[in-house]
């Protein structure tokens, strides 16, 4: 339950932030398990784990970011504007990290246990990467973003964080991806 001071958006951003953290330990558990040679599940479920990063985080997190927490902060101070112009480039830089592993996926099915170092190494650089990301928003941009938004700007902001925004016309994507994020960590 939140507290009363507690803001939506506030409430969204860090509850999102705990599912991509856990999809990502979920990652490293999956190549832990192959390093191991023990019974990992099919490799469609860390298909499945990029799926929902490439669509939650990299279609709907993120673009809300940007849009309503970052410009909403660049108006009211410019103290934050190098941080921001940062994460807005990670926010990019994500996409093709993504992609990476995708690819780091697809040699590994291929070529097997030569190539699963790779995967190790790519798995790891995306989970420290958004480690650090994920602590100069929660640790930067909040705090900031109660210091100088105001009633009107926390208004707007929480109600862009409450609805879904789907980028794909209608459908039920948000709830889709929970259904999703609820599958993997189960079967991980």
């Amino acid at each position: 339950m939140r507290s009363a001071t507690q803001r939506d958006a506030t409430y969204v951003i860090v509850k999102e932030h705990q599912q991509l953290s856990a999809v990502i330990a979920g990652m490293q558990r999956f190549v832990s398990l192959l390093e191991t040679g023990a019974d990992a599940p099919p490799t469609t479920i860390f298909r499945a784990m990029l799926y929902y990063i490439r669509e939650y985080p990299e279609r709907i997190h993120h673009p809300k970011e940007d849009l309503h927490l970052f410009a909403r902060l660049r108006e009211r101070t410019e103290e934050l504007d190098d941080v921001i112009d940062e994460l807005e480039s990670q926010h990019a830089q994500g996409e093709s990290k993504v992609r990476n592993l995708e690819h780091a996926l697809t040699r590994y099915e291929l070529a097997g246990e030569s190539v699963l170092p790779a995967l190790r190494t790519l798995v790891d650089d995306y989970a420290q990467f958004y480690s650090q990301h994920r602590h100069i928003e929660e640790n930067v941009i909040l705090p900031a973003a109660r210091r100088y938004f105001t009633e009107d700007d926390w208004a707007d902001v929480d109600a862009a964080f409450s609805v879904n925004r789907d980028p794909f016309d209608g459908d039920k994507l948000e709830e889709d991806l929970e259904k999703l994020f609820v599958s993997v960590l189960n079967i991980v």
